[in-house]
């Protein structure tokens, strides 16, 4: 199946779910996961109609922006380190998984260098796995406020992963934490927290009908991802 034929079944899940959560469907955001997937593939991912792309590396980032500019609005989805900032917001539109108040401040300040400003997702660990990243729902509040005073940051709202489990359902918890989280942020503190990104391929239906504004969707869409190995576009290694 080509990714057009992907896409479809994709956004036909996407629809049912939101009419089961009585949501619209325009209200949820499909960011195409394109981290290790090679030139070709973003290429037609954009002629299918998808300009929403996340990457979590810099040096793999680096070389699609240059190849396809603003004609996607890159997301930095993964953990990034604070000796990478610089680069990367020369490289990034946003940032969706901020998971401390120091990163947040390196980013505002490097942000500030450049004179731009970058809508921002704060991680919350909802599950509390230690394998995963992100700040602890009990403080969350309090890194929001922090965050949300930086100049150069625009607080859009949180984002979080659910373990993996075949039993997806099992997930469904995870997602309602995030929102309850949020709820409790904006009912508290007087923010507004309008985005929840959480929600992948193996999960993202349940995802949707706890509130999810974006998902997080690549193996749904364009196969199970290689090991990262970015050619220059139609190279025969590649075909």
């Amino acid at each position: 199946m080509s990714i057009t034929d992907h896409l479809a079944l994709v956004q036909e899940k996407i629809a049912t779910a939101a009419k089961k959560a009585g949501r619209a469907t325009d209200a949820i955001q499909l960011l195409a996961v394109t981290k290790t997937h090679p030139l070709e593939t973003l290429e037609e991912a954009l002629g299918c109609g998808l300009r929403e792309f996340g990457e979590s590396k810099i040096q793999e980032a680096r070389f699609k922006v240059d190849r396809f500019g603003s004609r996607v609005r890159w997301h930095l989805i993964g953990h990034l380190q604070k000796n990478k900032v610089k680069e990367a917001v020369r490289l990034f539109d946003c940032f969706d998984a901020v998971d401390s108040l120091d990163l947040a401040e390196e980013i505002n300040r490097r942000a500030d260098e450049i004179g731009k400003t970058f809508p921002l997702l704060l991680q919350v660990n909802v599950s509390g796995e230690s394998t995963k990243f992100g700040v602890s729902p009990a403080y969350a509040a309090c890194v929001a406020e922090a965050i949300n005073a930086l100049p150069r940051i625009e607080l859009r709202g949180l984002m979080t992963m659910a373990p993996y489990t075949d039993e997806v359902e099992k997930t469904r918890p995870v997602f309602a934490g995030l929102r309850e989280c949020r709820d409790q942020i904006e009912q508290s503190t007087g923010l507004k927290l309008p985005d929840l990104s959480m929600g992948m391929s193996n999960d993202f239906e349940i995802a949707i009908e706890e509130g999810s504004t974006s998902v997080r969707l690549g193996t749904i869409l364009f196969g199970v991802r290689k090991a990262s190995k970015i050619r220059p576009l139609s190279t025969p290694d590649d075909l």
